[in-house]
């Protein structure tokens, strides 16, 4: 069994930052892609940022520039820190890990809970 669990989220004013964290835990040989996704009331889930184990990244077009994304292998954590942000930001945002499972060696695809990012004045 593995779990991700988000922090970081909270209420920002337009223009400030925000740093997320999701730690990844259980039953991990190993962590693969891990990213971050958000969706907003009455809207898809849509991607953020992803980043491989050696640390290739991908951003959305709406975040370039003013987001990024890093992760600690060690700690089987991922990160996303959040500069200028905007009304539009505001989402759950959730995180996603690619984990190769330590007892059975099978890879799965596991998801946190979100954690809620709002910005306005």
């Amino acid at each position: 069994q593995v779990h991700l669990v988000e922090s970081g989220g909270g209420l920002v004013q337009p223009g400030g930052s925000l740093r997320l964290s999701c730690a990844a835990s259980g039953s991990i040989f190993r962590t693969g892609v891990m990213g971050w996704y958000r969706q907003a009331p009455e809207k898809e889930r849509e991607l953020v940022a992803t980043i491989t184990r050696n640390d290739i990244t991908v951003y959305a077009d709406s975040v370039k520039g003013r987001f990024t994304i890093s992760r600690d292998n060690a700690k089987n954590t991922v990160y996303l820190q959040m500069n200028s942000l905007k009304p539009e930001d505001t989402a759950v945002y959730i995180c996603n890990a690619d984990v190769i499972d330590y007892n059975s060696g099978r890879p799965g695809d596991y998801w946190g809970q979100g954690t809620q990012v709002t910005v306005s004045s």
